[in-house]
Order: C-alpha cells, then structure tokens, then sequence
C-alpha cells in the first residue's frame, strides 16, 4: 500500500553527508595544527618556564 524504499535512500545518503562533514572538520583541525602547532608549542614552553620561574622564587622566600 505504501512505499517507504525512499526512507532507506535518504537515510544513506544522511550518513554520507555526516562523514563527509566529519572528514572536513579533521582536515581543518589537521591543517590548523600544521600551520599553528610550534607557536602553540612554543607558548606553552613560554607560560612553564614562567611559572617554574614564579614558583622557585616564591620557595626562597
């Protein structure tokens, strides 16, 4: 009486959508991570240095 073979269509094509949305969103996170990886890097070496700094010169006191 009715015909839900559109139903399965649809849902396939949902999920291939979905990846291919996924696959995006890594490819920019992997390229954001290339081009910004050692500034990030070397900030986060920066702000350890500082509070190893902060921290010894709060001891001696």
């Amino acid at each position: 009486m009715f015909d839900f073979s559109w139903m399965r269509r649809h849902k396939g094509q949902g999920m291939v959508e979905y990846i291919l949305i996924v696959a995006v969103v890594v490819g920019v996170i992997f390229g954001a991570y290339k081009i910004m990886g050692g500034k990030v890097k070397e900030k986060f070496e920066s702000a350890t240095k500082t509070i190893e700094t902060a921290d010894k010169s709060t001891t001696k006191n």
